[in-house]
C-alpha cells in the first residue's frame, strides 16, 4: 500500500485528490455507503489495506484511527434500500458516492478536483477522474474509503437488527448468507429488504 498514484495525480498541479469505495452492493437488506477520503499526510498509516481483507475487529480500529487522524478528511453517503429500488443499485452506489463527496467538502471546506474510484466506475459529475481495478488493494486513500464506508454499514445493521431482531442482521449484515435466506423464508421480507432483488422479489408477504 502506497500513495504513489495521489502523489502522481498531484504532480500534475491537482490539490484535493480524493479516493471513494463503497460498501453494501451485494446484499439483500439495507443500504449502500459510501466513503470519500482525502489525505494530506506524508506517509500510509500502517495496516489500512481492502477492507475485506482485513478482520472485523481489526477494521473496526482502523476505522476509529483512520476518522480521527489529523491527515485524513472523510465524508459519507448513505443510500437507503428504497432508494436502491427506485434506481437500482449501480446508480444507489453512485449517488452514495457523491454525497460523500459532497459530505467531505461541506465539512473540511474543500474543492475536490480529482478523484479515484475503484472498479469500472464512473461518476457524471464535471470532475477530473479516474477508475482503476481493485482500486481499494492499491490505492491508500480508497482503501481508507472502503473501511470506513463498511465499518459504517455493518454499524448500521446492527442498529436494525435491534428494530428487527428476528433476521438476525448483527451476524450476516444483510448478506445472503444461509442463515439470512432460512429468516427470510420463515418471516418473509421486511421494510429494509431490496424488494427488486432475487430472491426478494419472490416473496409476496411483505412486512
Amino acid at each position: 500500500m502506497n500513495l504513489n498514484e495521489e502523489n502522481r495525480i498531484k504532480k500534475q498541479g491537482f490539490k484535493y485528490v480524493i479516493g471513494l469505495d463503497e460498501a453494501g452492493r451485494g446484499p439483500l437488506a439495507g443500504p449502500v455507503v459510501a466513503a470519500a477520503v482525502y489525505y494530506k499526510g506524508k506517509d500510509v498509516i500502517l495496516g489500512v489495506n481492502d477492507s475485506k481483507q482485513i478482520s472485523p475487529k481489526k477494521r473496526e480500529e482502523l476505522s476509529f484511527k483512520l476518522t480521527n487522524h489529523p491527515c485524513v478528511m472523510w465524508g459519507l453517503g448513505v443510500i437507503s434500500s428504497r432508494d436502491i429500488d427506485k434506481i437500482n443499485i449501480l446508480e444507489a452506489s453512485k449517488l452514495a458516492m457523491q454525497k460523500a463527496l459532497l459530505d467531505l467538502e461541506t465539512k473540511y471546506k474543500i474543492k475536490a478536483d480529482y478523484l479515484i474510484l475503484d472498479g469500472k466506475m464512473k461518476l457524471d459529475i464535471p470532475i477530473n477522474q479516474v477508475s482503476i481495478i481493485k482500486a481499494d488493494e492499491k490505492i491508500f486513500s480508497c482503501s481508507a474509503a472502503s473501511i470506513i464506508a463498511k465499518v459504517t454499514r455493518d454499524m448500521i445493521m446492527v442498529k436494525m437488527s435491534k428494530k428487527y431482531p428476528e433476521y438476525l442482521f448483527e451476524k450476516h449484515k444483510g448478506y445472503g448468507t444461509r442463515l439470512h435466506l432460512e429468516m427470510i423464508k420463515k418471516y418473509g421480507p421486511c421494510a429494509i429488504h431490496r424488494k427488486s432483488f432475487k430472491p426478494i422479489k419472490s416473496f409476496d408477504k411483505m412486512d
